[in-house]
């Protein structure tokens, strides 16, 4: 495969993402199509990394890190949303508009 089809699956996780973060209210759809747009940049730069050196690993094991702690924030994001569903019944974002300070 080449860098095109790299970016094109890149810029279509992020456009996605991009709906899904524009279309929907729920908290929890809010943060999966974020996730996706993220993932698309991820493999967005792991693309042009491979394209640039693709003898060296250090795109890889970038990747690995971001996915990583993309993975630890999206946990900790549930867990937040957790919370606040068990302690308000609130699920959907403008509901939850009363938490800003």
């Amino acid at each position: 495969m080449g860098l095109q089809a790299f970016l094109l699956l890149a810029c279509a996780l992020f456009s996605v993402g991009l709906y899904g973060v524009l279309s929907q209210q729920s908290i929890v759809m809010l943060m999966m199509g974020l996730e996706l747009m993220i993932n698309g940049l991820i493999a967005a730069g792991g693309a042009f990394w491979y394209h640039v050196a693709p003898a060296a690993a250090d795109g890889q094991v970038l990747v690995l890190v971001a996915v990583t702690v993309m993975a630890l924030e999206m946990a900790m994001g549930f867990a937040v949303t957790t919370a606040i569903f068990r302690a308000r019944e609130v699920d959907i974002t403008d509901e939850a508009g009363d938490l800003r300070g």
